[in-house]
Parts: C-alpha cells; sequence; structure tokens
C-alpha cells in the first residue's frame, strides 16, 4: 500500500500529525492507484500515534488559549475541564477513503472539536433544563435566558435571527497515551439501505473502522461573554446557568458524533485532576485564578446519579462538579443514615456543604 503523492515526497509519514498522515499521506492505495479495501485498518493504525513535535504544538495551541483568556474579565468567561469517559468521534460525515472521516485542524493536523458544536449540545442541554417542570430542576435556565445567551433561530420561516452574548472557543483534546484510536461498526443489512433487497439473515456484513479520540482523554472547554448584551441578573448568573447545562450534557448528551450508542460520554475533572492539568496547561501564568477559597452552602441540595453513581451539589442557581468513585463513597459515608434516603430518592434537600472554588470550578469538598 502507499499514499497518493509524488514519488519524490518519499513513503515515511512517521513524523507527521495525525491529520496529515489521515488526510494527504494516507497509506491506503494499491500500484495501480485502487483502494486496497483489505487494507483499510492496517492503514488506519499507521495514521493514530501523535509524534512529539504535534504534542509541543497541542500544547502550546492550549496554552495559547490560557493566555488569551487572561486578557478577558473573569466575569466575562468560563472554562470547564473534562476526561472523556468513552471514545469521542468527530466529523465522521467528512469524505474519506474509509467511509468516515475526521475532524481535524488544519494546519495542524490535530483532532479538534468545533466551537459552533458545543455551543450546539449546551443550547439542546439548555433547552431541556428549561422544559423541566419544577423550578429547581430548571437551574435557573428559560426561553428569555437562552436567546439571550445563544442567540434567536427561528425555525417558522420567518428569518428572525440574532446574536447571543456568547463565544464558544475550539476546543482541542489531549488524546490519552499519545495516540488517537480505532473502532469498528458493523452494518449487516447494506443490500437493504440502497434499496436492493428485503432485510434477511444472509446478507453479508460489511466491517467499517473509523478514527477516535480513546477514552480517558482531556478536554478544556472556553467561552467568552459579551456582558453588555445582558441584563444586570444575567450578567451575575450566566456562569452558573452555563455550569449547569455543562452538567447536564455530561450526564445525558454527550460531545460529537455517535452519541446515542454511547460514544462522547464525558464528566467533569475532579478537584485533583482539575488542579493538576490547569497548572500545567497554564505554566503558572494565572496563579491567582488557580487559588483555592472554600466556603459553606447551608441549605445545599444533594442529588444522585444512579447510573453513573455521581454526587451533584446544588444550591440556587449554582451547582458543583460531580463527585464520583471513592470521594462519592465518603461523602455518603459521611451522611450516615441519610445516605440511603438519597439513593432511593435520589434527592437530599438541607444540607450543609463545604465548597472550594478552584479557578471557575465548584468542587464539593464535603459536609460542613
Amino acid at each position: 500500500m502507499r499514499a497518493a503523492v509524488p514519488q519524490y515526497v518519499g513513503t515515511d509519514f512517521a513524523d507527521c500529525p495525525p491529520g496529515h498522515r489521515f488526510g494527504l499521506y494516507f497509506p491506503v492505495w494499491t500500484d495501480d492507484w485502487l483502494l486496497d479495501k483489505e487494507g483499510k485498518g492496517a492503514a488506519l493504525k499507521q495514521t493514530l500515534k501523535l509524534p512529539s513535535h504535534a504534542k509541543v504544538i497541542l500544547e502550546a495551541l492550549r496554552r495559547r488559549q490560557t493566555l488569551l483568556l487572561d486578557t478577558i474579565p473573569e466575569n466575562a468567561r468560563l472554562s470547564i475541564e473534562a476526561r472523556s469517559t468513552a471514545p469521542f468521534a468527530t466529523g465522521l460525515g467528512m469524505e474519506h477513503p474509509l467511509e468516515n472521516g475526521f475532524a481535524f485542524l488544519n494546519p495542524y493536523g490535530l483532532p479538534y472539536l468545533p466551537g459552533s458544536s458545543i455551543k450546539g449540545v449546551l443550547r439542546r442541554a439548555a433547552q431541556e433544563l428549561a422544559g423541566e417542570a419544577s423550578e429547581a430542576d430548571r437551574q435557573g435556565w428559560s426561553e428569555p435566558a437562552i436567546t439571550a445567551l445563544f442567540g434567536l433561530e427561528s425555525e417558522d420561516g420567518s428569518k428572525k435571527h440574532s446574536r447571543g452574548a456568547l463565544t464558544f472557543w475550539d476546543a482541542l483534546p489531549d488524546p490519552a497515551k499519545g495516540s488517537l484510536g480505532m473502532e469498528v461498526m458493523t452494518p449487516h443489512y447494506g443490500d437493504y439501505y440502497k434499496g436492493e433487497t428485503t432485510p434477511h439473515d444472509a446478507g453479508q456484513p460489511n466491517p467499517i473502522v473509523f478514527l477516535v479520540v480513546p477514552a480517558g482523554s482531556e478536554f478544556f472547554f472556553h467561552l467568552t461573554c459579551d456582558t453588555a448584551r445582558l441584563t444586570p441578573d444575567l450578567t451575575a448568573s450566566w456562569q452558573d446557568l452555563m455550569r449547569a447545562a455543562f452538567n447536564h450534557a455530561f450526564d445525558w448528551l454527550g460531545f460529537g458524533a455517535k452519541t446515542a450508542v454511547g460514544y462522547g460520554a464525558m464528566r467533569q475533572s475532579t478537584a485533583q485532576v482539575a488542579g493538576q492539568s490547569v497548572q500545567t496547561l497554564a505554566e503558572n501564568s494565572r496563579p491567582a485564578a488557580l487559588q483555592a477559597t472554600e466556603s459553606i452552602w447551608s441549605n445545599a441540595t444533594l442529588r444522585f446519579n444512579p447510573g453513573s453513581k455521581e454526587i451533584v451539589a446544588y444550591f440556587g442557581n449554582r451547582s458543583t462538579a460531580g463527585l464520583r468513585g471513592q470521594q462519592a463513597q465518603d461523602l455518603m459515608n459521611q451522611l450516615g443514615e441519610r445516605a440511603e434516603r438519597l439513593k432511593m430518592q435520589r434527592e437530599l434537600k438541607g444540607i450543609a456543604v463545604r465548597i472550594e472554588q478552584v479557578g471557575n470550578q465548584l468542587l464539593l469538598k464535603g459536609l460542613a
């Protein structure tokens, strides 16, 4: 197999970023310039690893975002760090010999999630929260707030549009272990989908490999707000509203493609992970933003997600990052007999909790 490039370019592209090997130098062609259908998987394996200089570029791009954020007032910006709990895919609809493409940020050849896609997911999260029956479940969201922050997009042909106050930056994932991953989908009724026959069990399955960012990868979401477009109430509460939208998106929606079958699931990073990786990313460029401040929420509500075993604290329009694993179990132990009520009813009101703020993140530290 060979890449579709002139001979003088050579055949060794191991030092190129994944996006260049996946696009410009994809080695899946025979000497007759025909697609080697049996060699797709082997060709894809050659595109996965990030070489050392690509990691340097990725770190520089993410540091550039951090330094740009430092020029924006704290009440006009928000950053959320998350870690994927399932493979992440985006740009699968792009044309490619594998039948499934992938979104890379050019000219760098690095995977990314466009800000427009992030906006779409969070708008959907806000709409779902605004449609909840109780005021507590809405967490401050309403149709006027959605229009002010995300803008107006008419669907009735009236052509009424307005720009929202938020700007969503592209997210640049840091792939776990410095490498992308491979997944396989296997349609079993290709002939039926093409309209050539009825569905039957004698059809030949067609395995299709595609590219993903593996589970355990790190994502930083950044957004800024033109507060001059907002009312005083929204100016004071937009960050809490967006934290609630992120939490809902992490719990129920996911990011990227194929979210209906579990891809793109994420969770907000724990306090330890958030503190370490933000410090590394910023390289001490904004130490004041990372100073932890602790407060007490004397009348908070704890909510328990039985699927993810996650505990989140809510107070008015504010919410914390979720606790999972041993940290969640430690909190359950502190609750004592009330832990069973939390598990059964999924909600426990009137609880005093300790909250630590690190940068823009609110972290649940335990009972007060």
